[in-house]
């Protein structure tokens, strides 16, 4: 054999074997992960009537084609599938459990989701019920149950599915630490997010959480942004600032305040390796953001 064809030869071979190396790695990392078909209900009266389909990061698409992407924002790692008839009758409730991974990036998908003016129900950490769907979330998984043909028992139904399956996950999980740190004061229930990239629009701001605000007539917005050192955190202040231009930011006692065309008044401070802010302050409302800024730094330093 000549050498050119020697080494064509050996290149073949080297591409076989990572090729293998790859997909056996990532068949050993997917078979470590919870076994999803471990979590799907078994209910007297109920069966399944095909076989759970899995997905994957990369076809994730074929089954939620046009939502895949946000999900995938979030870390998605797999989704099983499973369809589940009662008896002869006409009910049948479609299952559908994410395994997103984290606790913290299953919120942020189901806080994606959710709306402030949902029905809340205690299932798991924290479910909402609409007509034939129950959302929740346990651990971390983000969990989906739809019922057909469940007439008036499709909340007992779903309730009945939901509670089987937070049983088999062994726990509810909680929510991030920051998002308990959110002040109580004026605080519009169940609008707080987790965003793990591009937070407010900036590729080098991650890890954000957000909630919404009232008081009085003033509507606004207040976040934290997690990072692993007060160096970082320093580094993300910088450059938002140099962001939003030098020439719209005072700086304060311990704050700074910056003028912005869309937010109107922001106001930003660092504590420790977390960041804190208000934002959507009018003029004129200066006072809320001083005194929500400053119950933000005294929420994190506790």
């Amino acid at each position: 054999m000549n050498t050119k064809k020697c080494i064509i030869s050996t290149l073949a071979c080297l591409a076989v074997f990572v090729s293998a190396s790859f997909f056996l790695a990532e068949g050993k990392e997917r078979a470590s992960q919870a076994d999803l078909s471990s979590l799907l209900p078994e209910l007297a009266d109920w069966s399944q009537t095909e076989k759970a389909q899995s997905y994957y990061p990369e076809n994730l698409f074929e089954y939620i084609n046009g939502a895949a992407e946000i999900y995938l924002a979030y870390d998605f790692q797999e989704l099983i599938v499973s369809q589940h008839k009662k008896g002869q009758s006409e009910m049948n409730v479609a299952v559908e459990i994410y395994n997103m991974g984290s606790e913290k990036n299953a919120f942020g998908i189901y806080s994606a989701e959710r709306f402030a003016d949902n029905t809340f129900v205690d299932v798991g950490l924290q479910g909402y019920l609409e007509e034939g769907t129950l959302n929740f979330l346990a651990g971390q998984y983000y969990v989906k149950l739809l019922c057909f043909d469940c007439e008036g028992e499709s909340a007992d139904v779903l309730t009945l599915f939901s509670q089987d399956i937070v049983k088999k996950v062994g726990g509810t999980g909680s929510f991030p630490l920051l998002v308990q740190k959110f002040p109580k004061d004026g605080l519009v229930p169940n609008t707080e997010k987790y965003i793990l990239r591009n937070f407010m629009g900036y590729s080098f701001l991650r890890n954000g959480y957000s909630a919404n605000y009232i008081k009085g007539d003033l509507e606004f917005d207040c976040f934290f942004i997690e990072s692993r050192s007060q160096e970082e955190a320093q580094h993300m202040i910088q450059e938002y600032l140099a962001a939003k231009g030098e020439e719209n930011v005072t700086k304060e006692e311990s704050w700074y305040r910056i003028k912005d065309r869309y937010y109107h008044n922001i106001y930003l401070a660092r504590v420790g390796s977390a960041i804190c802010g208000v934002i959507k302050i009018k003029d004129g409302f200066e006072e809320t953001g001083e005194e929500y800024i400053q119950k933000l730094a005294g929420s994190l330093a506790r």
